[in-house]
């Protein structure tokens, strides 16, 4: 499948395809399905093997017995629904040219899943992640509390400080397996240079290799690139942009090294965190629309920003293009556009915030992001709740925060629901 065939009559490519055009041509060759257009979907649980002996070659591959094609076993090597999907493996090849910088993909059934599987895969006893905070509560508690009793520390430092990165970093010394970065971070959107993360995860990594792994659910493939600023591993929530319909939940990674790739691919097929065949083609159906959906949103947050920005209701907007100093660099530099999540404090504390979200009419009141409708939610109580209060302070996740996920309806309808909600405060 990862050798895609040019059809009958077609002439051969000449030049590289840019991701917009992958993102719907790539992954998917009509030979394998009566020549149909868009790929079927393949709700199988186990497949039949021409005789005993491709049986045990197929096994030695997916055990690591013998040699894997470059990339992993592929679907002509398919066993089983835990270890493979032909949906799945569609989706994983769909990523690779989207992802700027990518070898490989591995596709799983949430975000979490994702997370934790990366985690289980590349640690061990002993070692210990430094992560940027804040993160989304669910991968919090992952680090600071269920992979304690395993013997693994975690370390926060705030996000966008690469002097405290460092100083964490070199205090923990050997035992540092991971560095682990959100950026922009939910739901402040505070920003942490990757390239400067990656050097320093390069110039520590004396006795082992120091992984970087970046969480970049909040911006997507289309506007941010980890790996082409040195990130090993870029991993999503593809539930968010990747989807883009709030109708699947979803995971995936990303990588440049093929080694990383296969050690989390190994623990998945043990644990089965696969992502189902349903849900990988819902995926690859959502990836033909990646750029046109995003590009949207965010055109239309940014424009909401200014209309809304000067609001005296508002004591704080949290924008990428509002950000200042050493923020306002790192954006610049790693971003190539603002993206559609807006953060912003109302004054008042949690009994505005309230009022504001209980008088908004367009906007679902809910607690995902990246959906071709407006979401919207109040960190403090609900997606950040897993926190210490005291942990939640220190990060600027107030009272008055308001996480607010752009969609692509009329940018003016948006900004006109905003501020009669505002005038409720």
């Amino acid at each position: 499948m990862s050798n895609r065939k040019i059809l009958p009559g077609r002439p051969p490519r000449t030049r590289v395809l840019h991701p917009e055009t992958s993102a719907i041509t790539e992954g998917y060759d009509p030979e394998m399905s009566v020549m149909a257009a868009r790929s079927p979907i393949y709700p199988v649980s186990t497949y039949c093997f021409h005789n005993a002996a491709e049986a045990k070659h197929y096994f030695d591959m997916a055990l690591g017995r013998v040699e894997a094609p470059e990339g992993g076993v592929s679907s002509s090597e398919l066993i089983y629904a835990r270890l493979n999907n032909p949906n799945a493996e569609m989706f994983e090849h769909l990523m690779v040219p989207i992802e700027r910088g990518a070898k490989g993909a591995v596709s799983f059934a949430s975000g979490m899943s994702s997370i934790a599987t990366c985690m289980l895969a590349l640690l061990r006893p002993g070692d210990a992640i430094l992560h940027t905070r804040p993160v989304y509560g669910g991968t919090a508690h992952l680090m600071d509390h269920m992979l304690e009793p395993f013997g693994i520390t975690s370390r926060g430092v705030e996000a966008g400080s690469t002097e405290s990165m460092q100083q964490e970093a070199e205090r923990l010394g050997d035992s540092l397996a991971i560095i682990y970065i959100e950026t922009p971070a939910n739901p402040t959107l505070r920003m942490t240079d990757i390239h400067a993360a990656a050097r320093l995860a390069k110039d520590l990594g004396r006795k082992r290799k120091i992984v970087v792994i970046v969480d970049n659910t909040f911006l997507g493939p289309v506007f941010q690139s980890p790996l082409e600023r040195g990130a090993d591993i870029c991993l999503y929530s593809a539930t968010k942009y990747i989807g883009g319909h709030s109708d699947l939940v979803a995971g995936v990674i990303v990588t440049r090294d093929l080694d990383l790739l296969e050690r989390v691919r190994t623990v998945r097929s043990f644990f089965g965190t696969i992502c189902e065949p349903f849900s990988a083609w819902l995926l690859q159906r959502s990836m033909a629309t990646i750029y046109t959906r995003t590009i949207k949103q965010s055109k239309n947050a940014s424009k909401i920003v200014d209309r809304i920005k000067d609001n005296p209701k508002i004591q704080a907007i949290h924008y990428p293009t509002l950000f200042h100093g050493d923020q306002a660099r790192v954006y610049a530099e790693q971003c190539s556009a603002p993206g559609a999540m807006i953060a912003f404090e109302v004054k008042g504390g949690q009994k505005a915030a309230f009022r504001f979200l209980d008088a908004l009419r367009i906007p679902k009141l809910a607690v995902s992001l990246g959906s071709v409708e407006s979401l919207v939610t109040h960190p403090r109580t609900t997606v950040s709740s897993e926190m210490p209060p005291e942990e939640m302070d220190r990060c600027g996740i107030t009272d008055g925060l308001i996480r607010y996920s752009t969609g692509v309806e009329y940018w003016r309808d948006l900004a006109a629901d905003i501020e009669q909600a505002l005038d409720r405060i």
